[in-house]
């Protein structure tokens, strides 16, 4: 398949930001593709989804938190061909929310201070937001 016939899947993704300033990544689970990588939690822009409502939505499927889409700014994307599709992903910012984060479809979390992001091993696509992170925070 050629990169021009791939298409395109949109996913949404959040840096979680806490009083620390540190950021919340997720280790992919088992069975799942780039399983054992570390990512920005998000998912899927479902079809007659908002990209905020998507993420409102996965992050409450995620890790048991609700977040007011005023409180998600949007920051920067990131745009990756995979082999079999071309991936678009805005990133968010996000420093208010309720309830206790939890994982609850990952493997493992981590605050982790922006200039230790790079430690992690990440899917390609995350790759890139890591320097805008440590630019800004």
């Amino acid at each position: 398949m050629s990169a021009a016939s791939l298409p395109t899947v949109l996913v949404v993704a959040v840096a979680l930001i806490d009083v620390d300033g540190r950021v919340l990544i997720a280790k992919r689970p088992e069975g799942k593709k780039l399983a054992g990588l570390w990512e920005f939690p998000g998912g899927k822009v479902e079809p007659g989804e908002r990209p905020e409502q998507a993420l409102t939505r996965e992050l409450k499927e995620e890790l048991g938190i609700d977040v007011s889409e005023n409180c998600l700014s949007p920051f920067v994307f990131a745009s990756h061909a995979y082999d079999s599709f071309h991936l678009l992903m805005p990133l968010y910012l996000c420093r208010r929310w309720d309830g206790v984060v939890t994982a609850r479809e990952h493997d493992g979390l981590a605050w982790v201070k922006p200039s230790k992001l790079s430690d992690y091993p990440m899917p390609s696509a995350d790759e890139p937001l890591v320097a805008w992170l440590r630019d800004l925070l």
